[in-house]
């Protein structure tokens, strides 16, 4: 059945046709034969008014509204050469609906004017002997109700369909919106992987780099020197590995990674770790804390901490040999401050602008980027005495 149905879908016309033919068997049977038996019609006048209006079924989806026109000529065609109703005239209702459910504009309009007009003017033109005038009237309201009924179905039945394809175009109009918001979360995260992946490989790379060259230096002289320096070098290589792969592993998507964990993200806790990394690489920290430390939102202690490993990262690279650095951490009612100074000859502020080290865009942009996703503000650039000067205020909650 559901075969038949959907090959039933597929032909309209063919069925439309197939109605076409019954509709003209029953009009050639006892349809117009028998008023022509007794107003003695002409076969020549009804016989293809028959045939046009049979044909307006079969056409009705294909050409609705030069069917409803053929309808409209045949009803005329049959008051000017006196073809009484019959069951023809079926087709008349039908085009009606059809043209009503297209919503074809005007043809829509004359349908409903034709429809509301024929039952009157029939009742005109073969009025009934045995009725009065009362009669004819209520006989002509008789007839219109099913050219109206016929009318005002199918109105609403396009009504419903354009409700329904108004719908459906909305919910695929969201499905798009969706989409394009996936995408727009998609680049944003894979942009804050890249500022995380900055700031791994810059501070322990640079680690590395200094301890090499401090374990060359010494490597003669004082071998157990030179031993501590290439222990730090591998256990620095060892973190920025472990904290690459947690990164990489968000960018394979579709991909089932075998350990379903990741590395925890660094918070404020950690930067103790961080501090005595620069100490032991042979920068001068000096880190205080102010307030009651208590805990914050993540994004704010990643921030605090991504922006702590940046500027000591740049100091170490630009301050000099003989740089030293301080850290300080406010926690505040509503807020976190940070302050990271340095003494060193510093690097021009537009290289900081530009990216840091490594000109791509990660250094002090990426840095008013992650301040300006929690909602802080950031204050950088070089000191009056020498050095470098970076300021930061990140607060609880986000401004709205």
């Amino acid at each position: 059945m559901q075969r038949l149905y959907d090959f039933l879908r597929r032909h309209p016309t063919w069925v439309d046709s197939f109605w076409a033919v019954v509709l003209l068997g029953i009009s050639a049977v006892g349809g117009t034969a028998g008023h022509g038996a007794e107003r003695a019609v002409s076969p020549a006048a009804w016989v293809p008014i028959m045939l046009l209006l049979c044909l307006v079924v079969a056409l009705r989806r294909r050409l609705p509204r030069e069917m409803l026109l053929l309808a409209a000529a045949m009803g005329v065609a049959q008051l000017i050469t006196d073809v009484p109703p019959g069951p023809v005239d079926f087709a008349m209702l039908v085009i009606i609906y059809t043209v009503a459910v297209t919503g074809a504009g005007w043809a829509s309009r004359l349908a409903l004017v034709g429809g509301l007009s024929a039952g009157a003017l029939a009742q005109l033109r073969w009025p009934s002997e045995q009725s009065g005038p009362l009669g004819d009237i209520a006989i002509a309201v008789f007839q219109t109700v099913p050219f109206a009924l016929a009318w005002v179905l199918g109105d609403s039945l396009r009504t419903r369909r354009a409700y329904f394809a108004q719908l459906e175009e909305r919910a695929a109009r969201l499905e798009k919106e969706r989409e394009a918001q996936s995408k727009v979360a998609v680049a944003a995260e894979r942009a804050r992987i890249a500022r995380e992946l900055h700031d791994v490989v810059a501070h322990n790379v640079s680690v590395m780099v200094v301890q090499a060259d401090g374990a060359a230096y010494v490597l003669d002289a004082a071998p157990d020197q030179a031993k501590k320096a290439l222990e730090t070098i591998s256990s620095t290589g060892r973190q920025a590995l472990a904290e690459m792969r947690r990164l990489l592993g968000v960018l394979r998507t579709g991909e089932h990674q075998e350990s379903g964990e990741y590395v925890p993200q660094p918070d404020v806790e950690q930067l103790d770790e961080l501090i005595e990394q620069c100490r032991t690489s042979g920068l001068p920290v000096d880190f205080r804390i102010e307030g009651t430390p208590r805990p914050l939102p993540s994004g704010v202690e990643l921030t605090a901490y991504r922006i702590v490993q940046e500027a000591l990262t740049n100091t170490r690279k630009h301050g000099g040999p003989n740089a030293g650095a301080s850290v300080r951490l406010v926690y505040f009612d509503d807020g976190l401050g940070l302050l990271v100074e340095d003494d060193g000859k510093g690097a021009p502020h537009e290289m900081y602008e530009d990216g840091g080290f490594d000109g791509q865009g990660h250094g002090l942009i990426g840095m008013r980027e992650r301040v300006g996703m929690v909602g802080g503000t950031l204050d950088a650039g070089p000191r009056p005495g020498g050095g470098f000067r970076i300021s930061a205020l990140l607060p609880l909650k986000p401004a709205h």
